[in-house]
Formats: structure tokens, sequence, C-alpha cells
């Protein structure tokens, strides 16, 4: 599991060096997420790790409430992001938190499954947020190999999280497959 926990700390560092890049005229700036802009975008990350330590420790998508709803990002986004993904990566890296049950949306799952969701969302979001921002897309390319191989595994393609996915030739990197499984054009 260490080597999951290895990618996952890969992916949040991919998110993490275009999060920081965001300049303060570039929170409005529309992202490859039709619906979302770079706001939205860091918003949702933010919210999704704001989600681990409760889930970790148990806590069931209910007894939540609204408390992971709504602009979370505040007046300083950057600082948000550094406490939020500081914190989930401390929770992942409890002892024997990726063996744990979690209470997702659709029902009770095994940590590792989160894990991999998690680690899948931060690289493509990576991938969105430094489209959106003009900067290096290139993601760890073993990074973008892995979480590839894992979506096709599990069968992500289209559904209702993603567009259609996009044709590519067979001999494309894995980066431009994985973009492409989840409905982006590189």
């Amino acid at each position: 599991m260490s080597d999951l926990l290895d990618l996952h700390g890969r992916a949040m560092g991919e998110f993490d060096r275009r999060v920081r890049a965001v300049g303060m005229t570039q929170w409005g700036e529309p992202t490859p997420c039709a619906e979302w802009d770079v706001h939205d975008l860091v918003n949702h990350l933010v919210g999704e790790q704001l989600w681990v330590p409760f889930l970790l420790a148990g806590g069931r998508i209910e007894e939540a409430g609204d408390r992971y709803e709504g602009d979370l990002l505040g007046e300083n986004p950057i600082a948000t992001w550094e406490v939020a993904s500081r914190e989930a990566r401390n929770a992942w890296l409890q002892p024997d938190a990726t063996e744990r049950t979690v209470h997702l949306s659709f029902g009770d799952a095994h940590a590792s499954l989160y894990l991999w969701q998690m680690t899948f969302d931060l690289t493509v979001h990576a991938w969105d947020l430094a489209r959106a921002l003009g900067v290096d897309e290139d993601l760890d390319p073993s990074l973008a190999a892995r979480v590839l191989d894992w979506a096709e595994q599990q069968g992500m393609a289209g559904g209702p999280l993603f567009a259609p996915p996009v044709p590519v030739s067979d001999d494309a990197d894995a980066q431009t497959r994985l973009l492409a499984l989840s409905g982006r054009r590189r």
C-alpha cells in the first residue's frame, strides 16, 4: 500500500504545484471542466481534501451536513489549499488508514479505493488547472501511467463524471490516453 500512498503524494504534488502558480487575476479563468473556473476547480479539490480526515475517522456523509459545501476558499485560497491538503495527507499517512472502511456517497468502500479515486482526481485536475493557467501541463509520466492503468481497470471511460472519451492513437503516451479517457484533449 505504500506504493499507492506514494502515487497519491505525487498526484498531490502535481496539483499543489499548479495551485501555487495561480495569479491574483486568474481565479476567474475558465478550465477544461466546462462548468468550473479556476476558483471552482480549486474549491472542489479543497472540499475533497477536507472530507478525507472526516471519512477516514469513520464519519458518514449524512453526519457532515453541508460543512464541506459552498465556497471553502475564503480570503486566501492558496493557504486554504495548503492546510486542507496537508491535513488530508496526514490522515492518509496514519497507521492502517488505507485498510479502513469508508462510508462514501455510493456506499461503504475499502479506503484503498477511495485513495485511488483521490489520486485520479488530483492527477487529472492538475492538468485541468495547468491548462487553465497556461503553465506546464506535463504530468509525472509514471504517475499518469499508473493512474491510467487503474482507471481502465475500473472502466472509468465516460459515465456521469466525465465527458465521453476522446479518440487517440494506440501509441499515444499515458498522459494523453488518461486525459482522453476522461473526455479531455491534450
